[in-house]
């Protein structure tokens, strides 16, 4: 494919922080490359902890189980997402619950959140989805009148902003996914973030066998392996030193987009609201299913990329490709 959907650029630091691991042999979760990664992704999301783990989905499964949910709890949900927002919650039991979406924005709506709420309910799954932040001011209060928990699925919206305060801060926990079509990769990768000290510390506990601290090779509950090696440390941390640098590409990617297909009746994913918007994706909305289809064909026949059914992502190469 000529003009693939993503593709990332590794033009920093990644080859000689990955030849240093090499180097020295830390190529496992031990190393200063993942302690190095977590400390500058938490300082510039704005939050107090952060733990790295082997990949996006593990996040949130690694989150979920920190806050405790499990069977018969329900969880809700945006449908317009990934799966893999989701199907954590199912493997540990509970409920997930779908919420219909935004029209101007596309993310999850707030009225129908509340509609779907039950005695049951312990937690809204938040998606900023394509880099547009959700609703915050909103759903936190939600969260709060209702005595739930707020999680974040930030995947998608690495350095996005609502109300000039970065995603991933808001909830009690956030999750993020450093797969290698994401705004940063570590090939396979991902980041549990939060404020509080005491859920931290369960983070942390899960995600290493559950070894105590107090004695070694010691083991108190069923935990998992979920460690970042310190190779995926040292190309995050590549990454991360051109982070601004990727967004300023993708926004105006965006903007060219926008403006060489104004004449169209596609309806581009712009920002809605006081929001920086970081068009993971761009992504629009064609009239039918039919234009659809055509603009599917087109993009196939010049060799561009496009996904889901549901709406037409253009290319939106990183910074440098």
């Amino acid at each position: 494919m000529k003009y693939p959907v993503y593709q990332p650029s590794l033009t920093g630091n990644e080859k000689k922080y990955v030849d240093e691991c090499l180097d020295t042999g830390w190529i496992s979760c031990k190393g200063h490359f993942v302690t190095d990664f977590e400390k500058a992704f938490t300082n510039f999301i704005g939050v107090k902890h952060g733990k790295g783990v082997c990949n996006g989905t593990v996040a949130i499964h690694l989150a979920a189980s920190a806050l405790g949910l499990g069977e018969g709890d329900e969880v809700i949900c945006p449908t317009f997402t990934y799966i893999a927002s989701a199907n954590p919650f199912a493997q540990l039991g509970c409920k997930v619950v779908f919420c219909d979406s935004l029209p101007d924005s596309w993310q999850m709506d707030p009225s129908d959140i509340e509609r779907k709420i039950t005695p049951k309910t312990k937690a809204i799954m938040v998606v900023h989805l394509y880099g547009h932040p959700a609703e915050m001011d909103t759903l936190c209060a939600l969260a709060k009148k209702y005595n739930l928990f707020l999680i974040e699925d930030c995947a998608e919206a690495i350095g996005s902003e609502y109300k000039g305060q970065k995603v991933g801060s808001f909830g009690d926990i956030a999750c993020f996914s450093f797969f290698g079509n994401k705004t940063i990769t570590t090939g396979e990768g991902g980041m549990v973030v939060c404020n509080n000290d005491e859920l931290f510390e369960r983070v942390v506990h899960l995600h290493g066998q559950g070894v105590v601290a107090w004695r070694e090779y010691w083991h108190d509950v069923s935990a998992y392996n979920y460690r970042m090696t310190n190779i995926q440390g040292a190309i995050g941390l590549a990454q991360f030193e051109q982070i601004e640098k990727f967004i300023a590409a993708k926004r105006q990617v965006a903007l060219w987009y926008m403006e060489e297909l104004a004449h169209t009746p596609l309806v581009f994913h712009k920002p809605v609201g006081d929001v920086f918007h970081t068009f993971w994706m761009v992504s629009a909305l064609a009239e039918s299913k039919e234009d659809r289809t055509a603009l599917r064909e087109s993009l196939k026949s010049m060799g561009g990329g496009y996904r889901n059914p549901t709406n037409i992502s253009m290319y939106t190469p990183n910074a440098g490709v």
